[in-house]
């Protein structure tokens, strides 16, 4: 696994949302900076703690003009009855056949209570308008993810 860098030029994704609808990275970027978080599985935890911070804080996202986006490999129902338990705010992505994870370089080995699979390492990018990574976050705790972000868009 090896992530995209800072300076990188972000793979122009189409995926469906919650709402069954295509999304397009590049018609998101046309005038606002777009926050791309991937997340391993919707309605866990860690992912739930995530998702319910971004949503508690996304007027204060918007004021430094930009959009958070999740993507996950749960099918675009799943991510429908995320969005209407937790009362989500902005577009969730499914990514089933992790193609977009792969081409950010965020999908891979992980270990958890001693078995090893695939799967999406949850690790976050500031995308500019022009399309370039801004910033890579991918050292944070899931609920302080959101502070993290915010404390670099304020400095």
């Amino acid at each position: 696994m090896s992530p995209i860098t800072t300076g990188s030029k972000a793979f122009d994704f189409c995926l469906t949302d919650q709402q069954q609808q295509p999304v397009k990275l590049s018609e998101l970027l046309a005038n606002k900076r777009v926050l791309v978080y991937f997340y391993p599985k919707a309605m866990t935890p860690g992912c739930t703690v995530q998702a319910g911070a971004l949503r508690d804080h996304l007027s204060d996202l918007q004021q430094h003009n930009v959009v958070p986006v999740g993507i996950s490999p749960d099918s675009a129902e799943r991510l429908a009855k995320f969005a209407t338990r937790d009362q989500l705010n902005f577009t969730l992505l499914s990514d089933p056949d992790h193609a977009v994870a792969e081409a950010f370089g965020v999908w891979g080995e992980k270990k958890f209570m001693g078995k090893i699979y695939d799967g999406i390492h949850r690790i976050s990018f500031l995308i500019a308008q022009d399309g370039t990574v801004e910033k890579v976050f991918n050292k944070f705790k899931t609920k302080e993810h959101h502070q993290v972000i915010l404390d670099y868009l304020a400095g």
